[in-house]
């Protein structure tokens, strides 16, 4: 393994775990061809994703057969209503993300690679990452025609004002710097797509894989590898400002939805690129053999233009899609669950031994597995306690060493990817869980929800102790109000919830960012459509010791708000005014000092009503 200038490690070609998306609606002959195409790769995909975008021509069905052939795994997402291509490969990559890939491979149904396709894109990535330490957001592969033309619709230039060094550092993989690529076949990083999200699903088609593929690689390194060679199988040669008819209405909306509310492009190229659509929409108009056509296209993708895309999300609900996994198998006893738990040696072993026997033994409604993950090396009085807890188990418990300390968000990332069921629930290793916890949460689950969290009670020393029961913090039950003020606040207690593993990989699971990485977990998660949910009730005891509230400030915990805000941004979550308003709101917490912090706390996130003596059970 290699790692980039993140440390992120980067896997050897070989083991460059690569999932294909494939999207498709009613051209069954080709789709067989292309599918035939990327299982026979010599680099094969670990698992190919077709997104079935209400096709009506028998392809359900050659699908439904192909899953009983040899091959890779075979993933089938079919959705109600045709979304478009920018509806399809947000789904496609959605659902590619739950199957943990490296990169991200898009391909149109009527897209045939050749056999070493892949596996140039592979490794002219792996590469790229050995030589230059930073790994390629994505690599697109040369398009040709059926008769070996590069194909104008899909062929893309330069990079506009890439210097020599980014010239010189491209050529060194057989590359050349590019600024944007189409979806006929193109390999994305996973960690760029979980940084950056998803495509635009209301683009329906045009541009969508321009404002995408410009987004990820938005201050990073995007490479043409004409080693990858693909046929494009369109029904005659041509580029995309052929007279397009009615679609005009995409190419004008869409452009106009990018060069106003996208982040994929700074302010210099916005001016460049908008000057270069002006000039191709003039070829277009002097072409067209129905110009009143075209003109009255023109005027209702103005008028469309002028209203904000919806969410991704919403777009795709209309189309019954989920972000996660159609179904959880379900035992005599209920839908099987991990407890996930990670430990490292700032933890007391008492406080490990407290969390991990009321959250197993003592629940009501016991966990199927326990992943417990070692973040780093740990004192000889911890490693004995997770020995004692490993051998004394009554469930099974997988034990998961990461060699050195990488923080919290990549020690979950391990875990989930250890985990054996698709249901997870969270315990930190010092509080402690009410028996009934999991008896209450798993029905929640099972109902539907996709993350249910629960109140909790704050305590210091021991719940049992009268005096020690501190506050109480009720979440936000209402699924309506916890969607409104996740952009501002965690609705979530993270020590409490109950997720599907699916619809955390979707989202792009954990990533590192200090005491923020649960937030940003879960503000993705609603925000990619996750059905959200919590119980007012307490079912954990919250431990909060002498440094709770200095943690909650500083310098260190600044830059963790300010990357938090910025990431929202980006993401789209926050608008620019919500932006501004959590930067001097939140960021301004960060920085008074503990005793205010305290105060401020207690005041608003704080129960006091909730405390000893006001009807906790312990007391």
């Amino acid at each position: 393994m290699l790692p980039d200038q993140s440390g992120t490690p980067v896997a050897a070609a070989d083991d460059t775990r690569l999932v294909a998306v494939v999207v498709t609606w009613n051209r069954r002959e080709l789709l067989a061809e292309s599918l035939a195409a990327v299982r026979g790769q010599q680099h094969a995909p670990a698992v190919l994703v077709v997104v079935d975008n209400a096709s009506d021509d028998g392809s359900a069905d050659d699908l439904a057969a192909l899953r009983h052939t040899p091959g890779p795994d075979l993933d089938v997402v079919r959705l109600a209503a045709n979304t478009g291509g920018a509806g399809g490969f947000a789904a496609g990559i959605q659902r590619a993300l739950t199957h943990r890939p490296d990169l991200v491979w898009l391909l149109d149904d009527d897209t045939v690679p050749e056999p070493g396709a892949a596996g140039a894109l592979v490794a002219a990535w792996q590469q790229y990452a050995a030589r230059h330490g930073e790994r390629p957001r994505a690599v697109a592969s040369r398009v040709v025609w059926i008769d070996g033309r590069d194909h104008p619709m899909n062929t893309p230039r330069p990079k506009p004002g890439a210097g020599a060094r980014e010239r010189a550092r491209a050529a060194a993989v057989d590359c050349v710097p590019i600024r944007s690529a189409s979806f006929v076949s193109v390999a994305f990083d996973a960690e760029a797509v979980r940084e950056r999200g998803l495509p635009l699903a209301d683009y329906f088609l045009w541009n969508d894989d321009f404002e995408y593929s410009t987004r990820l690689i938005r201050g990073g390194v995007g490479l043409y590898c004409p080693a990858s060679v693909a046929v494009h199988k369109t029904r005659t040669f041509g580029s995309t400002d052929a007279d397009p008819g009615d679609r005009f209405f995409y190419e004008v909306r869409n452009k106009i939805w990018m060069f106003s509310r996208s982040r994929s492009l700074g302010p210099a190229e916005k001016v460049a690129y908008g000057g270069a659509t002006l000039r191709r929409w003039a070829r277009t108009l002097a072409r067209s053999s129905d110009r009143p056509r075209l003109l009255r296209a023109a005027a209702r993708g103005i008028r469309a233009g002028v209203r904000a895309p919806r969410p991704t999300p919403a777009v795709l609900a209309e189309a019954g899609w989920a972000p996660h996994l159609d179904a959880v198998p379900a035992g005599q006893d209920g839908v099987p669950f991990s407890l996930l738990i990670s430990t490292y040696g700032g933890d007391r072993a008492d406080f490990l031994r407290q969390a991990f026997v009321s959250s197993v033994q003592e629940q009501t409604r016991r966990p199927a597995e326990v992943v417990l993950v070692q973040d780093g090396p740990v004192d000889a009085e911890l490693a004995a306690e997770i020995e004692h807890l490993v051998a004394t188990s009554p469930v099974p418990v997988q034990h998961v060493v990461c060699p050195e300390n990488r923080g919290l968000g990549p020690a979950l990332d391990r875990g989930l990817a250890a985990a054996s069921h698709e249901v997870v629930a969270r315990m930190d290793a010092d509080d402690i869980s009410v028996p009934e916890r999991f008896a209450r949460q798993l029905p929640v689950i099972e109902a539907g929800a996709d993350i249910v969290g629960s109140g909790l009670w704050e305590f210091t020393v021991d719940p049992d102790r009268p005096g020690d029961v501190v506050g109480r913090r009720t979440p936000s039950v209402d699924p309506g109000e916890i969607r409104r003020v996740i952009g501002f606040r965690d609705p979530f207690n993270h020590p409490t919830v109950v997720y599907r593993r699916s619809a955390v990989l979707a989202a792009g699971g954990y990533t590192h960012l200090a005491l923020m990485e649960d937030y940003l977990l879960f503000a993705r998660m609603v925000a990619a459509g996750a059905v959200p949910a919590n119980l007012a009730e307490p079912l954990v005891y919250y431990r909060v010791g002498d440094g709770a509230y200095a943690r909650r400030g500083g310098a260190r915990l600044l830059r963790s708000e300010l990357a938090l805000q910025r990431r929202f941004r980006q993401l789209g979550i926050t608008t620019r005014r919500q932006y501004l308003r959590n930067v001097v709101v939140r960021g301004g917490y960060r920085l008074v000092p503990e005793h205010v912090r305290k105060v401020a706390y207690r005041a608003l996130l704080a129960n006091r009503s909730g405390a000893a003596g006001s009807g906790h059970p312990r007391g």
